[in-house]
């Protein structure tokens, strides 16, 4: 059986590149449907994309064309919804201006759904950037571009690894790491870790939910032995926050927060840069983890991994983090629909 949606509106997917393992990974999500009890969902173009790449993993995906997006629960049982008639004679491990094409529209077409709300959340596939600027796409990636469509600033578009045993969020992201002591500000921690409980509350139904944020420096500076940033920045942030009646701790020594018997005691792990959030997340969660964006009107997640060209349609692709945005895409457009508490 689908997971339970109250009603909520179908899913809309976008392919991401055509080249990549995106695609191969919806379609063996759909052929999984009923045992990962996943929401219907559809995808904004790319059939014979969609079609060949099922091929690559041994099946024969049926396809059912929609019109919109409202006829696709009723097919979804079926066959794999599919909305539009843009395609493109894609080639695995080699993406080409063409493929990047497709997987622009798809993108804009799955999020524009979102924003009228004729579909619940957005799930998108993985891309290649340098493709997708050849033809124009002129921001860092699909986090600034729907943050871009929704009207937020991309500062507040908040980057969230998910998985069955973490939660993470890196406060400074695709920048070097010599810059980020700068960029890590008083104001940088407050506002996300705001947007972070609001997110975790409205789409999470964590209430309150907790929020470990750790140092900077090795042993969260060590009383200052190691650097000041714990003192003079992240400490005074973490006060401010818990005088708003936020539930946050820290600043944590990075290096034993992600322990298993630390792990129960917090919802979400604030972290200062990049690696700092994603080498633990990766390493308990690689095959079931979930980007989220919080911050956002919509909903929008995505697996947590690249477009892997070198092992597209070799049938050796996981899909346990496809399934697991998918899922988590449809219990957040879930919980948008309940009435919100301020608890």
């Amino acid at each position: 059986m689908a997971a339970n949606t109250n009603g909520a509106p179908p899913l809309a997917v976008s392919l991401g590149d055509p080249a990549g393992v995106g695609p191969e990974l919806f379609a063996q999500a759909w052929a999984d449907r009923h045992e990962a009890g996943l929401s219907p969902f559809f995808a904004v173009g790319g059939a014979e994309v969609l079609k060949a790449a099922a091929r690559s993993r041994g099946f024969e995906l049926p396809i059912a064309r929609i019109a919109s997006a409202d006829e696709a629960a009723a097919v979804f049982g079926a066959a794999l919804p599919v909305l539009g008639d843009e395609d493109t004679a894609a080639v695995f491990g080699q993406p080409d201006r063409n493929g990047a094409a497709l997987a622009l529209h798809s993108l804009t077409r799955a999020t524009q759904l979102a924003l009228t709300g004729e579909a619940g959340a957005v799930v998108t596939g993985p891309i290649a950037k340098s493709k997708l600027a050849e033809i124009g796409f002129s921001q860092p990636g699909q986090t600034e571009f729907l943050a871009d469509a929704c009207g937020v600033a991309h500062g507040d578009a908040v980057m969230m690894l998910a998985g069955p045993n973490l939660r993470t969020v890196p406060l400074t992201v695709h920048v070097a790491l010599s810059q980020v002591p700068a960029l890590v500000t008083r104001a940088l921690i407050e506002r996300k870790a705001r947007i972070v409980a609001q997110a975790l509350r409205r789409d999470f139904g964590l209430s309150p939910a907790r929020l470990a944020i750790t140092g900077l420096n090795p042993h969260a500076g060590e009383d200052g032995r190691m650097g000041r940033e714990e003192i003079e920045t992240i400490a005074p942030a973490i006060a401010a926050l818990s005088a708003e009646g936020l539930a946050v701790t820290g600043p944590h020594p990075a290096d034993a927060l992600f322990a298993a018997h630390e792990r129960g005691k917090f919802d979400v792990a604030l972290c200062m840069y990049h690696d700092q959030a994603l080498v633990p997340i990766k390493t308990l969660d690689f095959d079931a983890g979930v980007n989220v964006t919080l911050g956002l009107p919509i909903v929008r997640t995505s697996p947590d991994h690249g477009t892997a060209f070198g092992i597209a349609g070799q049938a050796v692709a996981s899909a346990g983090a496809t399934i697991a945005a998918l899922r988590m895409a449809g219990e957040c457009a879930a919980r948008r629909r309940l009435p919100e508490t301020t608890a």
